[in-house]
C-alpha cells in the first residue's frame, strides 16, 4: 500500500493563527451592537470554547442565561444575527492587520507547495472568516492553493465529530494515511484521529492545558529560521519542522 505523505490538512482558528481573543472581543462588540448586556470575559470565553462554532456557542450561552428566551422559535434567527455582526466585526479587525499567522505556517505551506504536496483546510469556522484570515499572506486568490476548503457551510457537523475531515478526504481522494494534519485542540485532534490522521498539536494560549494523547507531535508552533523552537527535536535538522522531519513522523506514524 502507497502511503506516502501527499497532503497537509490544516485547522484554522488557533492552528493557523492565535485568532480567539480577536473572536471573543467581535463577540463582545456584537452584543454591544444588538444592545445586550452580555459580556464574555477571558475565563467565560476560555469555558464556551468547549462548544464548537459560533451559533451554538451564543445559544448555549443564552440558554445559560435565559433558557425561555431561548428556546422561543424565534431564537435561532437571532442567534443567526448575532452571529452575521460578529462575524462582520472580526473580519473587519482581521483586514486590519489584527491578526498575524503562527510562526512556521506560511513558510511550510510554500515548501509543501514546492516539493508538489497538496494542502487542504478543515475549520468549523465560516467562510468569511477564513477569507479574511487567508487574504492578507496570500492575497485574494489565496483558495488556489488548497486543494480542498472544508468550513462551517460545507460541514455542519463540528468538531469534534469528524465530517469536515471525511470530506475533505473524499475530496482529495487520499486515504488517511497519506495526510498529516495540524490542529490546535482537543476537539480537533479528536475528529482527525477518529480517522487516523497522524495529526500535530500546536496549542494556542486558549488550549495549551488540553490534553493530546494521540498526537504525532505537540509542538509550541511550526517554527521559522527567524522565530526557532525553544529546542530541536528528534528528526528535525534544524529548530524548526520542515518537510523532512514530517516525512519522517509519518512513516514513524505508519
Amino acid at each position: 500500500m502507497n502511503d506516502e505523505l501527499t497532503a497537509l490538512i490544516f485547522d484554522v482558528d488557533g492552528t493557523l493563527a492565535d485568532t480567539e481573543e480577536v473572536h471573543r472581543q467581535a463577540f463582545n462588540e456584537a452584543f454591544a451592537e444588538a444592545g445586550l448586556d452580555w459580556c464574555w470575559d477571558p475565563a467565560l470565553y476560555l469555558r464556551l470554547l468547549d462548544v464548537s462554532g459560533g451559533n451554538e456557542r451564543i445559544l448555549h450561552f443564552w440558554r445559560g442565561v435565559d433558557a425561555a428566551a431561548a428556546g422561543d422559535p424565534a431564537a435561532a434567527d437571532r442567534v443567526a444575527q448575532l452571529h452575521a455582526m460578529k462575524t462582520r466585526i472580526y473580519e473587519a479587525r482581521v483586514s486590519s492587520g489584527a491578526v498575524r499567522l503562527r510562526p512556521g505556517v506560511q513558510r511550510l505551506m510554500a515548501e509543501a507547495l514546492s516539493a508538489d504536496l497538496r494542502l487542504a483546510i478543515a475549520t468549523t469556522t465560516t467562510p468569511a472568516n477564513i477569507d479574511a484570515l487567508l487574504r492578507i499572506p496570500f492575497g485574494a486568490q489565496w483558495r488556489r492553493i488548497f486543494s480542498y476548503i472544508g468550513d462551517a457551510a460545507t460541514a455542519p457537523r463540528k468538531k469534534p465529530d469528524p465530517q469536515v475531515y471525511e470530506m475533505g478526504l473524499a475530496a482529495l481522494g487520499l486515504g488517511a494515511n497519506r495526510c498529516v494534519a495540524f490542529e490546535d485542540s482537543t476537539h480537533g485532534l479528536c475528529a482527525a484521529r477518529a480517522l487516523d490522521i497522524p495529526t500535530i498539536v500546536t496549542p494556542s494560549p486558549w488550549t495549551e492545558g488540553q490534553g493530546f494523547a494521540g498526537a504525532l507531535r505537540v509542538l509550541p508552533h511550526l517554527g521559522d529560521p527567524w522565530h526557532p523552537l525553544p529546542r530541536s527535536l528528534a528528526g528535525m535538522k534544524h529548530a524548526w519542522v520542515d518537510l523532512d522531519a514530517l516525512r519522517l513522523w509519518h512513516r514513524e506514524a505508519a
